[in-house]
């Protein structure tokens, strides 16, 4: 399965997945070495939300083949989807050396790690532990540097933990390739009013209304400093 999308990427009918994964548990009473069923039968149960038998069918794939990377890559997916952060770190750090040590073109996989990462980023910035989010949202920007979703909520995460040099940099460097992407002028314009800049937050703020007259943020944020502006 290396290389090709995953069904864990995926949503599959209830039924199909139970029928995919009886194939499999059919098919492991017969062959229980065979890495790939084992693998296979995971992906099903964690879709089927049954997380914790999963990560076990994936652990059963994993000795037998400690090197397969799909496997790795499913387990550490459903490891964050459980909360296990630091456990799904370690599983994607796996990942990423597997990968470098099997010196092979990643292909579409390479952008599974990539948003795998960003998964794992996402919810990390959810709990509040930002520098943890900003480290995992680098190692997918490592793998895949054109995926500006991904830079874009890097270049959040700076913000939040008052980075702002950084933040601005990832910001500008997004609109530099997408003036359009949703949020980023925003954000780079409170990056500009909290490095002391009012003038270049009101020119961002003002051309995101020009994009779109409803964003309701940009409207409060002029408003604000408008309101600053006379009172001095």
């Amino acid at each position: 399965m290396t290389g090709a999308a995953s069904p864990l990427d995926g949503a599959w009918d209830r039924e199909d997945l139970l029928a995919v994964l009886g194939e499999a548990q059919r098919a492991l009473a017969r062959h229980p070495s065979w890495a790939d069923l084992h693998n296979r039968a995971g992906i099903c149960l964690a879709l089927l939300d049954r997380l914790d038998e999963a990560v076990s069918a994936f652990d059963e794939a994993l000795g037998i083949n400690g090197e397969y990377l799909e496997a790795h890559l499913n387990r550490a997916i459903v490891l964050g989807e459980q909360g296990r952060y630091e456990e799904a770190a370690t599983a994607f750090a796996r990942v990423s050396a597997l990968a470098a040590a099997q010196d092979e073109p990643l292909g579409p996989l390479g952008s599974r790690i990539a948003d795998a990462h960003a998964r794992l980023g996402d919810l990390y910035r959810a709990a509040g532990q930002h520098e943890r989010a900003s480290h995992e949202y680098r190692q997918a920007l490592e793998l895949r540097p054109a995926f500006l979703d991904i830079r874009a909520r890097l270049g959040e995460t700076y913000l939040a933990l008052d980075q702002l040099a950084r933040s601005r940099s990832e910001l500008e460097s997004i609109l530099a390739r997408n003036p359009d992407l949703p949020g980023v002028r925003l954000h780079l314009g409170i990056v500009h009013y909290r490095m002391g800049e009012p003038e270049r937050a009101r020119r961002e703020w003002s051309r995101c209304l020009e994009d779109d007259p409803a964003d309701l943020r940009a409207r409060a944020y002029l408003a604000a400093v408008g309101q600053e502006a006379s009172a001095r």
